[in-house]
């Protein structure tokens, strides 16, 4: 990225960045409001723990899918309109996945959520870093802060209409309706006209974005060993979002036995925690480096959830999800900030590998973990987090000591 002189930025960059926030902020909130609606959807379905991890793994298959087709319809529509556009849909295929009556339909409304969730991730992420351009300095893990508070938004307000008594349809109905106008509200100030920041390279089609055949042996083998490093620090880092987010409740109540409004405050403990996270990550990274920060995070979040599984209690298991969600805060920005600046690599290509290979964290675990459960239990099925740890522990030797 190129840094400007630093100046006061522009009213309109200003309203521009205000603008993004609020669509970080729905984004976190849309998907939350239906987690916690989990064990009830579950059980309303009848289905057992390997088919409701195939079900909920439809959400990043769809991401997965339609990924690759974000980029062109960013240039097409512009970041801010499909940002906003994927916004409204993502709340549709939410509000069905609520209501679904089947299997299949609950996990097709959940595949049309990721898919254009996917569109929104891509989108308002590159209109922040139009945003960011415009400020001349880093902003942009700003945004990914605000997407957790406002996953802690959305999963307070499930938690708060579960303990109401309100039901599924109207819950999820007012959840879409109020984020859709929040998003409509900020396509307003958002940053007009095209996207005039993307590099020449960018321009050639999205295949240039990955090495070819002919250049990977370039990179050595050296590189190849680092880029595969990385794409495992990132996957650790979505196997515990993905705990989090796919069985927490579950967990918390069946096997721990908590009330649904309480099963729902392990999820916001964790994207509490990693917000938290986020806020002093940068601090942390600078004045340490990305590998003790990404080593002591792993060893926060193995031991916090380790000791929570060991001794199975439900504050001790809110707990463990905060540390773990704590723990992974900064893995996935680390990853893509090393894996763009592979040498032996074209621009851009090992930040599209890292991100494109790391979704399938989210698209393995959730029926992985339903077979473990299904076999075992739930909470064996849960050493998915504190493994995760210990492979960031392995790991993190390819990430630098300190920023240069």
């Amino acid at each position: 990225m190129t840094v400007d002189v630093l100046r006061r930025p522009a009213l309109a960059d200003r309203r521009a960045r205000v603008a993004v926030a609020v669509l970080f902020f729905t984004n976190g909130a849309l998907f939350a409001n239906l987690l916690p609606r989990y064990p009830q959807i579950k059980a309303d379905l009848g289905i057992g723990n390997a088919a409701y991890g195939l079900a909920v793994a439809a959400f990043p298959a769809g991401a997965i899918t339609a990924g690759l087709a974000a980029g062109v319809l960013v240039r097409r529509f512009g970041s801010a309109r499909v940002a906003v556009g994927g916004t409204l849909l993502t709340g549709v295929g939410i509000l069905a996945a609520g209501l679904a009556d089947s299997v299949v339909v609950f996990a097709g409304a959940l595949f049309l959520a990721g898919a254009m969730d996917a569109f929104t991730d891509v989108a308002q992420n590159a209109h922040g870093l139009r945003v960011q351009r415009r400020y001349g300095r880093s902003i942009i893990n700003s945004f990914h802060a605000i997407w957790s508070i406002g996953a802690v938004t959305g999963g307070s307000m499930a938690a708060a209409a579960i303990a109401l008594g309100v039901s599924r349809g109207p819950h999820l109905l007012f959840s879409a309706a109020v984020f859709a106008v929040a998003a409509c509200v900020a396509l307003r100030y958002c940053l007009p006209g095209p996207e005039t920041e993307a590099e020449p390279a960018a321009e050639t089609g999205a295949e240039d974005s990955v090495p070819s055949p002919t250049r990977a042996p370039a990179a050595g083998l050296r590189t190849g060993w680092v880029l595969a490093a990385l794409v495992l620090i990132a996957t650790a880092g979505t196997l515990v979002e993905d705990a989090g987010m796919s069985w927490a409740t579950l967990y918390l109540s069946d096997s721990l036995h908590a009330t649904a409004a309480l099963a729902a405050s392990g999820y916001v403990a964790l994207v509490g925690a990693q917000f938290v996270g986020r806020i002093v990550g940068d601090r942390l990274v600078d004045r340490f480096g990305q590998r003790a920060v990404a080593r002591s995070g792993a060893l926060i979040a193995a031991v916090g959830m380790g000791l929570a599984l060991a001794v199975p209690t439900v504050p001790g298991t809110v707990l463990g999800f905060a540390a773990a969600g704590f723990g992974v805060a900064t893995l996935v920005p680390a990853a893509m900030h090393e894996a763009d600046e592979l040498p032996g690599l074209k621009p851009g290509s090992g930040l599209t590998l890292v991100s494109w290979l790391m979704r399938l964290g989210f698209l393995l675990s959730p029926p992985v973990v339903g077979l473990v459960a299904d076999a075992t239990s739930l909470r064996v099925g849960l050493l998915v987090v504190p493994l995760a740890g210990l492979l960031v522990l392995l790991c993190a030797g390819v990430l630098r000591p300190r920023h240069r």
